[in-house]
């Protein structure tokens, strides 16, 4: 009789699954998993990871070195108003002269002429000057009037010859003037690069009672005729245009 009655009871019961209860989440479908999106972000914070730890690296193997601060002419040395120190990335590849060497590059000349603000490496600098085939550099002693205020290597002047071989008489001018043409007040050099001139740090307006030393450089077939006006004191140097 017991037996029965459960069996009454249960077949009464409804087959279908109860549904949720209220406040139960649905089940969530599964998230689709995209490795290669996972793997290049990986690969970004790697490479990410090795560049810094480069950047570190480079900044801790830094050395002093000798920079330039002022143009350097062909044949000339660094000093210490030329010249400073400054800290850069060792790079085996680079021949960089160590602020430790700077007293013995004291000793060597620029080989061509040195722009200001670069790092000097041993490959500027040698026992004399190299002058570029067919050139010549030639000194001058200049006084005062025979140079241009604040004259300065680099520029580019005319050289002239004035006073000493001036015209010779009025017999060589009636005879073509070929004294004449070869005496004073004429243009030895028409365009001459001043290669080096000695720094008076003062007023451009200031000048030195002493003479002034110049280098020009010229060409080789107008070396001879400068340097012959040069030696008698017959140069005078004027600015022409362009600098």
């Amino acid at each position: 009789m017991k037996i029965q009655e459960r069996t009454g009871a249960g077949a009464g019961r409804s087959a279908a699954p109860a549904g949720p209860s209220v406040g139960e989440r649905l089940p969530a479908p599964p998230r689709e998993r995209k490795p290669a999106l996972a793997a290049l972000a990986v690969l970004l914070i790697l490479v990410g990871a090795l560049g810094a730890t480069m950047l570190v690296l480079q900044a801790g193997d830094r050395i002093e070195v000798v920079k330039i601060t002022k143009e350097i002419p062909a044949g000339q040395a660094v000093n210490d108003s030329n010249a400073t120190s400054v800290m850069v990335a060792e790079d085996p590849g680079i021949n960089y002269v160590q602020w430790s060497q700077f007293d013995a590059l004291k000793k060597l000349k620029a080989v061509t002429t040195i722009p200001g603000g670069v790092v000097a490496v041993g490959e500027m600098f040698g026992t004399e000057a190299k002058v570029p085939e067919g050139k010549a550099l030639v000194g001058l002693s200049l006084k005062e009037g025979q140079y241009p205020a604040g004259l300065k290597s680099g520029v580019t002047v005319a050289a002239y010859r004035v006073g000493g071989t001036s015209r010779s008489g009025s017999g060589d001018d009636a005879d073509g003037g070929s004294a004449g043409s070869a005496g004073g007040d004429s243009v030895i050099v028409e365009k001459a690069v001043v290669n080096y001139v000695k720094d008076n740090k003062g007023d451009d307006d200031l000048v030195s009672s002493t003479n002034l030393p110049v280098t020009l450089l010229v060409d080789d077939a107008q070396a001879a005729a400068l340097t012959q006006a040069a030696t008698n004191g017959e140069v005078a140097l004027v600015l022409v245009p362009g600098n």
